[in-house]
């Protein structure tokens, strides 16, 4: 029996743990990288290498579930508030490349649209074929 032989691993996110940006990350350490003596930086790239799989408990090239429980209260704690938080502070450190960039993304949030951390985080995850995520 090979690894390709065995069904998919399945990942819980405790959705309600989620409470913010920084808590996101704790949270997928907590279940991506608890063999680990280091832990992923709140990083959008840091999650996408993640999700490549050989490093932490998520194998490469294999396929994998994640269940994400209460994902509504992510995407809540995830949504306008902390993606507007966030790059609010990012502005002092903006340069001519990103300053308006992020200028125009925080008025797309504060006009009610735009596109939240979750959103992004969901990107990420759809850019990996091999991964499902199922509300749980």
């Amino acid at each position: 029996m090979t690894d390709r032989d065995l069904p998919p691993p399945r990942f819980v996110i405790e959705g309600s743990a989620i409470t913010g940006i920084a808590a996101f990350y704790d949270e997928i350490n907590r279940v991506f990288m608890a063999g680990e003596d280091w832990r992923l930086g709140e990083s959008l790239d840091a999650f996408d290498d993640l999700l490549h799989g050989g490093f932490g408990a998520l194998p490469a090239g294999r396929p994998a579930t994640i269940v994400w429980k209460d994902m509504d209260a992510s995407r809540a704690a995830l949504g306008r508030a902390a993606t507007l938080a966030l790059l609010r502070a990012r502005l002092p450190e903006r340069t001519q490349f990103n300053g308006a960039k992020i200028s125009d993304q925080i008025a797309e949030l504060e006009a009610g649209r735009g596109t939240t951390y979750f959103d992004v985080v969901m990107a990420i995850v759809a850019d990996h074929p091999a991964i499902t995520v199922v509300p749980g």
